[in-house]
């Protein structure tokens, strides 16, 4: 039980298992000239978040948090863009990557509301 409940609540931690997954998936297609530029695109955004909640965990001031958080904001919904490129063109995986943006819709949220609540305080 403390494992899901550390899933949920480590940021960094849950940032860093979606890169890695999109990574994983990504890893299982067939590259073509269709996939080849939107899984380079998906794997620079998707993981991009996790490094960008790294560095706002480490920023130097209030300022400097609040833009890192909104580029992981920013990250996360370029990439279910990407996600939702990747299910036109690859129908057999819709379900696979159902999962992935459903992930990415709750860090959408999450990153969103930690946005608003640093322009707030």
């Amino acid at each position: 039980m403390t494992q899901i409940i550390k899933k949920e609540y480590d940021l960094e931690n849950r940032t860093a298992e979606f890169g890695e997954n999109i990574i994983r998936f990504c890893r299982t297609l067939k590259l073509d000239i269709i996939t080849t530029p939107l899984v380079s695109q998906i794997v620079r955004s998707a993981t991009s978040v996790g490094a960008n909640y790294m560095e706002a965990n480490g920023a130097s001031s209030k300022k400097d948090f609040s833009n890192k958080i909104f580029i992981c904001k920013k990250e996360i919904q370029e990439t279910k863009h990407w996600l939702r490129m990747l299910a036109v063109n690859l129908e057999d995986r819709k379900v696979e990557i159902r999962v992935l943006w459903k992930e990415a819709q709750e860090l959408t949220l999450i990153f969103s509301k930690i946005a608003s609540s640093t322009k707030k305080g």
